[in-house]
């Protein structure tokens, strides 16, 4: 027996068949209600911009709550849940990617970053945190808890305080170097 609740979820009533369980009963008198998880695929360009069957969205708060709610599963793969709904992430390399900056600049030197990712979410840049990884720029997001990638525009905003010399590339921030390594970027003075 199917129902309709609330238009498109589905439940299947799972009536068990009439005989002898481990248990000693006959099972006849139990029914379980089965509740069917819906699942949806979600895409997520190098842009940073998130389709679902070729349609882009564009709502801000969904796009916020998608980047809040996302975890990595021990396969690997990147989920949402929501209200019983599994959406699934699918992105070349990581769903968190900087669109864009917020530049704190004083006398020509950059003081500090808000970094803008889909649906306008923001959180402060750790330089810290910056490394190169495969010829991109990435740093840490949420608290450190995953990749962020950077996108054309922030990559291209945050360039006039990318630096490169001897020590090789890095980025001057708040008076001080941090350097662009393949593992986690390093701090020091700028002189």
């Amino acid at each position: 027996m199917s129902l309709l609740a609330d238009g498109f979820i589905t439940y299947f009533w799972d009536l068990r068949a009439s005989k002898v369980h481990a248990d000693g009963s006959d099972g006849a008198s139990s029914t379980r209600l089965q509740y069917a998880m819906r699942e949806y695929t979600y895409r997520v360009d190098g842009e940073g911009r998130i389709f679902h069957d070729g349609s882009e969205i564009v709502d801000a708060a969904t796009l916020r709550f998608f980047l809040l709610a996302l975890q990595r599963t021990p396969e690997g793969r990147w989920l949402a849940l929501c209200q019983g709904e599994r959406n699934w992430f699918e992105a070349a390399d990581t769903p968190f990617v900087i669109q864009r900056l917020t530049l704190r600049v004083t006398n020509g030197q950059l003081d500090g970053a808000d970094l803008c990712l889909a649906g306008d979410y923001r959180e402060a840049l750790n330089p810290a945190t910056l490394q190169q990884e495969g010829g991109r720029l990435c740093c840490q997001v949420r608290k450190g808890s995953f990749k962020a990638r950077f996108g054309r525009v922030a990559l291209q905003q945050l360039a006039p305080w990318l630096v490169e010399d001897v020590q090789g590339p890095a980025l001057v921030m708040g008076g001080r170097r941090y350097a662009l390594n393949a593992e986690r970027a390093t701090a020091s003075p700028t002189g």
